[in-house]
């Protein structure tokens, strides 16, 4: 059914049973015509009605608006729904006719719709004061009303017969809209038939839906907006996560920086170094004066590693078993390690001989000797001579091929390096990890050794890929050693290392190459000091390939300290075991401050 038309009909039905009254022409009282006769008061009551088909469509700044309503989530829809409730209260206490109640209950329904027309309609209702306006109407027909029955009931009788119809309508208009609300109720309740668990879903569900939906919307609108959270959460995702974990970074942190540095104070760490230096240097006195203090040996073979060590291994074998140690809690340690490393060794030998011997004696040898004699013949003395055998004794030596004794000391000294203590002492897993990764960073501290060749290995780039001058190889003597010292280039220092299956120490290189070379020498096995005193100085003004170059004070060592093998005399280049076996230039500020002297192999 159209309810406006069926409301117009029945309010011009209305009208045309009503006393006309006449028209106030009058323009300056508008307000007042409209109350003051029927024709203008349907007049203006038509005006506010409206006819046909209500148009509604939306406008496109209505549907965005529409859109904004919808963004505001579950919150909004609820407030409007309250705001809503309130004008259809207003609504009953304001309306008597059915057109007023028409028109908030279309307020109610935009409104509950979540328009914003619906809300711009209702506020022009309450603005214009539009119900106020119909029950004042109303007044103003039941006081004509009652003017014709005071004709024939009396005044009294009016009064009452208005008061009566007037709460009358009053509670027949609330019991419609108690009615009405009630079957709305139910309605939604029968719609809404289910348990609170469902009921709930269904609202989460639909709370869920508008927030995505008004994200969407919204994201749409606001590009830029995306980009800007996607930032500030990574950043927030960021801040929490290092704030959370901030204790965690600091401990692994510390962790790992304990766990690859020396922890003992590096005063400690130098006056240990120190200590176990002495020891070698007491362990070198020992050797200087084997022969003074085990003299009478036909002969004295020494076999001698050189006395070095490693101070990195030391300070990190330490590290590993005592942490920040000190040099008096160390000490029984030192000479374990010592102990460990080096083995000196003095064994008697006895052999017997033989040797060519001079004796002296005396030997008798006979001679002929003529002598003169006399005899009588014929009464006559005569004489005659005889020869007769004279013995005599001669002082004479001979040789005599005697066996003897021969007492040989032979001295043998082996550096097994630190490693051997390490081996020895029966470290963890977790302590062999950690002892070598101390190795690999140098306890962090790679220069509190200061320049130790042997302890910071490395091959200078310059002389990788080294070639020895062509013209030098023409000696072929030379051509043997190089060839020979060129196999185990690369190959890493040793304490105490004299063959490729040990690796090499500096002496150890060079009495191996010596050896082996096919020159036809044997030396056995010398220290660089030994090699010193094997070979013939030479001046470095004539200081040839195949010389050998020596240093001293390299590390703590009477004598050279160390000794290499001269390839290039023009350039000072030698072939040497550093830390690896590699050729070098002993020409620079180290070399030239530890420079000894030069040899040759005879």
């Amino acid at each position: 059914m159209n309810e406006e038309k069926y409301t117009r009909e029945k309010v011009e039905k209305s009208a045309k049973n009503k006393r006309v009254e006449p028209e106030n022409k009058t323009t300056q009282k508008k307000h007042a015509d409209k109350l003051k006769n029927e024709t203008s008061a349907g007049e203006s009551y038509r005006k506010k009605l409206r006819y046909g088909k209500k148009d509604t469509s939306l406008t496109p700044e209505e549907e965005k608006k529409l859109r904004k309503i919808k963004k505001q989530g579950r919150k909004r829809i609820y407030k409007e729904t309250a705001a809503a409730e309130s004008i259809r209260k207003a609504g009953i206490q304001n309306e008597d006719e059915n057109v007023g109640t028409e028109a908030m209950d279309q307020a109610v329904g935009l409104a509950m719709a979540g328009s914003a027309e619906a809300r711009s309609y209702a506020r022009d209702i309450r603005k214009s004061n539009y119900g106020k306006k119909l029950h004042a109407r109303n007044e103003h027909l039941d006081a004509v009303q009652g003017a014709k029955g005071a004709k024939e009931a009396g005044e009294a009788g009016e009064s009452t017969m208005s008061a009566t119809v007037k709460a009358t309508r009053k509670k027949l208009m609330q019991r419609e809209f108690a009615e009405a609300a009630a079957k709305k109720q139910a309605a939604e309740a029968a719609n809404g038939i289910g348990s609170i668990g469902k009921r709930f879903t269904d609202k989460a569900e639909d709370l869920m839906g508008r927030l995505a939906e008004w994200i969407r919307e919204f994201l749409q609108d606001h590009p830029m907006l995306l980009v800007i959270a996607l930032v500030v959460l990574i950043v927030v995702l960021v801040i929490s996560g290092a704030l959370s974990s901030c204790s965690m970074m600091a401990g692994g942190v510390n962790t790992t920086t304990i766990t690859t540095s020396f922890t003992a104070e590096d005063s400690d760490i130098l006056q240990v170094e120190a200590d176990y230096v002495e020891l070698e240097a007491d362990l070198q006195e020992t050797i200087d004066n084997i022969e003074t203090d085990h003299p009478g040996y036909d002969e004295y073979n020494y076999s001698l590693a050189e006395i070095s060590h490693n101070p990195f291994e030391l300070a990190a074998l330490l590290t590993v078993l005592y942490e920040n140690y000190t040099p008096s809690q160390v000490q029984s340690m030192l000479q374990t390690i010592f102990d460990y490393q080096y083995t000196l060794t003095m064994t008697e030998v006895v052999e017997t001989r033989t040797r060519t011997e001079t004796r002296w004696h005396y030997v008798t040898y006979y001679r002929d000797e003529e002598r003169i004699g006399y005899r009588m013949v014929n009464g006559k003395l005569e004489s005659y001579t005889y020869t007769v055998s004279v013995p005599y004794q001669v002082y004479e030596s001979y040789q005599v091929e005697v066996e003897y004794d021969y007492y040989i000391l032979n001295t043998t000294l082996t550096n097994h390096g630190i490693s051997a203590a390490v081996n020895a002492l029966n470290l963890t897993e977790d302590q062999m990890q950690r002892y070598m990764i101390l190795l690999e960073t140098r306890g962090n501290k790679p220069d509190i050794f200061g320049d130790n060749v042997y302890a910071n290995p490395g091959v200078s780039e310059e002389y990788e890929n080294y070639a020895v001058p062509g013209e030098y190889l023409t000696d072929q003597q030379f051509g043997r050693m190089l060839n020979e010292a060129e196999k185990y280039l690369g190959y890493p220092y040793v304490w105490g290392g004299s063959s490729p299956s040990t690796s090499f120490d500096c002496s150890g290189f060079v009495s191996y190459v010596i050896n082996n070379c096919g020159n036809g020498w044997n030396y056995g096995r010398l220290t660089a000091n030994g090699w010193k005193n094997a070979t013939a100085r030479v001046a470095a003004s004539d200081v040839k390939p195949g010389d050998l170059v020596f240093f001293q004070g390299t590390y703590n060592t009477p004598g050279a300290s160390h000794v290499g093998i001269v390839v290039d005399p023009v350039n000072k280049i030698m072939v040497h075991c550093g830390n690896p076996i590699q050729y070098a230039s002993y020409d620079t500020a180290y070399w030239r401050a530890h420079a000894y002297c030069y040899g040759r192999i005879q």
